[in-house]
């Protein structure tokens, strides 16, 4: 595993034929394809205990945000539909968890719904969670009593198909409203899905509508839903900016899951060293404010320049690195997670 992230660090490419070209020197790369084309086939990976291994990058105090969100690309005539399970703080937002369902619209089912508790409550646990964001593909009683009853904070974008309870418990369509565009209409104490809880309308171009529902501050949902727009750029970053997720051939959703965590866990780690160079010497900022370049594609830059050939093994950022990836390995062995990728 940590040689198939090099590859990917080395290569910013998920193609096999291109991670291959960087794996074991000693061996030819179309020894190497095959062996990774092993692993993605054989070897079978415990997603829990990489959600394990990915908040450990994360700062040990204060509170977390997690992000549920949906995202999709076409791979040729197959549509790809991803539901992730991303944890942030501050700059640093990375995926935890994926699933990826079997069905065009892209929706999660129960058991779904299921496994994403399970990572919740486990990963990181709910005394460090201040804050749950998600998107229209996470709804129902089920889920919503069970975040209630954990003393979760929550804000879901509801599909606009919804109905809003009034306060005599007559229903009515958000259209029905007649909001002009840009309107806001927020509702205290009404019943979604049978649980109580805040609304929040704002209606949209084209005849669409932002219709929340949680149980944070009633003014301030909207204010809060609109953080969710950190992890979109985390996700974007994975598809196409730095990682080129979006140019795999996988079809098998049991490999691409796993070629999702391994993409996740190198952005993680780039992420990582970006966070730690820029404390020692800030990214230059534009004039928007924004910094010129982000922490992520900071680190990347730095560890690819660490694979370079005048780059010697006794340059201190080559040793904190052989040291992270050191731990990486050990952390793994700890868990007893199955390793197959070079001889």
């Amino acid at each position: 595993m940590a040689h198939f992230i090099i590859g990917l660090i080395k290569s910013r490419n998920v193609q096999f034929c291109e991670v291959a070209q960087h794996l074991n020197d000693a061996v030819k790369p179309a020894s190497n394809e095959p062996r990774v084309q092993g692993f993605f086939r054989e070897v079978d990976l415990d997603y829990l205990v990489l959600a394990r291994l990915l908040v450990r990058f994360l700062p040990v105090q204060s509170k977390l945000r997690l992000y549920l969100d949906r995202t999709e690309w076409a791979a040729g005539q197959c549509r790809v539909n991803i539901l992730p399970v991303a944890v942030g703080q501050d700059a640093f937002q990375v995926p935890l968890y994926w699933e990826l369902p079997d069905n065009r619209s892209g929706n999660s089912n129960a058991a779904q719904r299921s496994a994403v508790r399970e990572v919740c409550r486990a990963v990181p646990g709910h005394e460090r969670v201040g804050l749950v964001l998600g998107d229209r593909a996470f709804v129902g009683h089920a889920w919503f009593k069970w975040l209630q009853d954990s003393g979760l904070n929550f804000v879901m974008r509801l599909p606009r198909h919804h109905l809003l309870p009034d306060a005599h418990d007559q229903r009515q369509a958000i259209a029905d409203l007649k909001l002009a565009i840009g309107q806001v209409r927020h509702f205290a104490q009404r019943q979604v899905d049978g649980i109580w809880g805040q609304v929040w309308v704002k209606a949209l171009a084209g005849g669409d509508f932002l219709f929340l529902f949680g149980t944070a501050g009633l003014p301030d949902l909207g204010q809060l839903y609109a953080r969710r727009w950190t992890i979109e750029q985390c996700i974007q970053n994975l598809k196409g900016r730095d990682f080129q997720l979006e140019n795999s051939h996988l079809r098998c959703r049991h490999e691409l899951r796993k070629l999702l965590a391994l993409v996740t866990f190198t952005y993680a780690f780039c992420l990582s060293v970006g966070q730690a160079a820029d404390q020692r010497t800030p990214i230059a900022r534009k004039n928007h404010g924004y910094r010129a370049t982000s922490l992520a594609r900071n680190g990347l830059s730095i560890l690819r320049q660490t694979t370079r050939p005048a780059t010697g093994t006794r340059h201190k950022l080559v040793r904190l690195v052989e040291a992270l990836l050191d731990w990486m390995v050990r952390q793994l062995t700890n868990f007893q997670t199955p390793v197959k990728i070079v001889g």
